[in-house]
């Protein structure tokens, strides 16, 4: 592919990208409306539940936050029983942050309606379409997390 073909399919990929990153955003807060958390909170709730435990400090790092923001973050969702600060087993001067059954429950409940938002828009695709489009995802993400 010649190098301003190849630039014309940037532009259209970055643009299609973002199109799909913006609905995608605006269907999860709506699903996020029926439930009493805020956006920050998913985000924090859905790291814990894929990465397991945590320190502030990691979680401030993976959600490009300010140490002092994620404390404040972690006091409200301690508050509302979402997560609890334990110590580490190996080094107790080390707290970690812990996810509670009903931050688990809130996160499953919000990614599987987000898949369910998903799937109907995929009801048109072929098979060959959806597994075309997942590994053509997957490299894009392992490449970007390489880079």
């Amino acid at each position: 592919m010649g190098e301003e073909n190849q630039a014309a399919h940037v532009v259209e990929i970055e643009r299609e990208l973002r199109y799909v990153s913006s609905w995608l955003k605006q269907r999860g807060r709506e699903i996020l409306s029926d439930y009493k958390i805020t956006i920050p909170q998913f985000l924090a709730l859905q790291w814990l539940f894929e990465a397991g435990d945590m320190t502030i400090g990691e979680l401030s790092t993976k959600m490009f936050l300010a140490f002092s923001t994620t404390t404040e973050l972690i006091d409200r969702m301690e508050k509302h029983q979402l997560v609890q600060r334990v110590k580490d087993e190996k080094d107790r001067r080390v707290v970690r942050i812990h996810l509670l059954e009903e931050g688990e429950r809130i996160i499953e409940e919000v990614i599987n309606k987000r898949q369910q938002y998903l799937s109907g828009v995929l009801v048109n695709f072929s098979e060959s379409d959806i597994v075309s489009l997942s590994g053509a995802l997957a490299k894009l993400h392992q490449e970007m997390k390489e880079k």
